[in-house]
């Protein structure tokens, strides 16, 4: 797995990921998200900005963490300032399918849960 840090701030559990997100590490974390979305309600903000790199497995393993927490009425929001990052979801037709924002402080701020669809960010 992408090494890693967890926190509570408040409701929020914040993972942070340094290193690759990719085939290799794509069972771990996996593992790690499916745990962080198994309660009903769940609110997790993953910061992908120390993230080095991501493919299509990765993404593959947010959509799932993003589908779980949906699906138990939580919430899922990125952090990105990654310009190669949203140009992949761009391509991926997948920009409107995650709450994104460019700092975590603009995530942590939005801290009650949107009743309708989810929105990109700043």
């Amino acid at each position: 797995m992408p090494s890693h840090t967890e926190r509570t701030v408040g409701d929020t559990t914040v993972l942070e990921l340094h290193g690759e997100i990719d085939i290799r590490t794509e069972p771990t974390l996996s593992a790690r998200l499916d745990a962080l979305t198994a309660a009903p309600g769940a609110d997790l903000v993953v910061d992908l900005r120390p993230m080095s790199f991501i493919d299509c497995a990765g993404l593959r393993v947010l959509c799932r963490a993003r589908n779980r927490v949906e699906a138990r009425q939580g919430r899922l929001r990125l952090v990105t300032d990654s310009a190669g990052f949203r140009r992949m979801l761009r391509h991926t037709n997948l920009t409107d399918a995650f709450e994104l924002h460019a700092r975590l402080t603009d995530a942590l701020r939005c801290a009650v849960p949107a009743m309708s669809s989810t929105s990109a960010g700043s």
